[in-house]
């Protein structure tokens, strides 16, 4: 990545430079969470935009039709006040940054509705909706609030076969990742997010990918936007699920020099620990940190309150291992505020190399 170009938006880059310098800055919750406590059905997704008959007006790319229900980027269209009271729910509890809803606003992601086309402007909505909300906030409470433009890890892998018969196949490129992530990131900048994340990567080349692509978005427009990557550690073995380590996963993305690095979603707070403080150990950069609430029951659901959460996320920051937290699946705005009170006060982690 270019790190000579210039901030685009460097006012905004200042604000939040300075904030991880005072404090441990607080990310939102779960999106997916908050959106199925809505209980919408197919019509909710649709709305009026893509209501039946539609395809004359936005026809899926391969004229083949289908259900949209559960396509929650879509909601940006569709349902965007929804959208936009979640983010509301989530700064209000005390959040200082809050993620797009956009972790699956990439055109291989989008091909399973058939709307690959939409991808730019889910985007584009995505980040305009969260900015509107973000901007509405600061305002009135008169503390920076910032918008983070997620990219997530698409349905595909690079680095995997999806045919234990055919270990050589690969369903994906990294030219195709890397195309797809292009668009994404074009319609987030457009957008006015403060900063990107590259997040829950399970697959370091689709990461690769990612960044790769918004340094060629950032090139074109001469001017680039603070970096943010998160990876996910998808069990019990310590390792992301093309097999590399956290200390691995930093080395092998370091080169970006992203403004953060961290883990979410995949583990609670209490087994995602030893892998936050191994990424503590080896970055020069701020560390984050959004765990779910605890780990899946039988049902699928998260049972760690938000006082169980918090208590053990002010653990993490006791002993100088966090620059930002937050929650991830199971995880509401009851998480968050809990968390945000929790590591009030406490000093965030100073940076290698940083005056003591």
């Amino acid at each position: 990545m270019n790190r000579e170009l210039p901030w685009l938006h460097p006012q905004r880059v200042a604000l939040l430079e300075q904030g991880l310098a005072e404090r441990i800055l607080v990310l939102d919750g779960a999106m997916g969470t908050m959106i199925q406590r809505l209980g919408l059905e197919e019509a909710d997704y649709r709305g009026e935009r893509f209501a039946p008959g539609y395809d004359s007006r936005h026809p899926p790319a391969d004229g083949r039709a289908r259900e949209l229900k559960g396509n929650n980027d879509l909601l940006l269209l569709t349902r965007p006040e929804a959208i936009a009271a979640i983010h509301r729910a989530y700064l209000e509890a005390g959040a200082d940054l809050v993620e797009t809803n956009t972790f699956n606003a990439t055109a291989i992601s989008q091909a399973d509705y058939g709307l690959e086309h939409m991808v730019y402007e889910l985007n584009r909505a995505g980040a305009a909706v969260a900015r509107q909300v973000c901007d509405e906030v600061e305002a009135a409470s008169g503390r920076p609030r910032f918008v983070v433009g997620v990219l997530g890890p698409t349905s595909r892998t690079a680095s995997i076969s999806p045919d234990v018969n055919d270990p050589g196949f690969r369903n994906t490129s990294f030219d195709q990742l890397r195309e797809a992530y292009r668009e994404a990131a074009e319609g987030l900048i457009d957008g006015g997010a403060d900063t990107l994340m590259v997040e829950t990567v399970f697959d370091t080349l689709n990461a690769k990918a990612a960044l790769f692509a918004i340094a060629e978005a950032f090139d074109a427009r001469g001017a680039r936007l603070p970096v943010m990557v998160s990876g996910t550690i998808t069990d019990a073995s310590g390792r992301t699920l093309s097999g590399q380590t956290a200390e691995a996963f930093h080395h092998s993305l370091a080169h970006a020099r992203p403004l953060s690095i961290g883990l979410n979603c995949a583990l609670g707070a209490r087994e995602l620990r030893p892998h936050i403080e191994a990424l503590a150990a080896v970055a020069e950069c701020h560390i984050s940190a959004h765990p779910n609430a605890g780990l899946p029951n039988a049902f699928g659901g998260y049972d760690e309150t938000p006082e169980q959460m918090a208590a053990v996320l002010r653990g993490f920051a006791e002993a100088g291992l966090l620059n930002l937290v937050g929650g991830c699946c199971g995880t509401t705005p009851d998480h968050i505020r809990a968390i945000a009170g929790a590591v009030r006060g406490l000093p965030p982690r100073r940076l290698p190399g940083a005056p003591a």
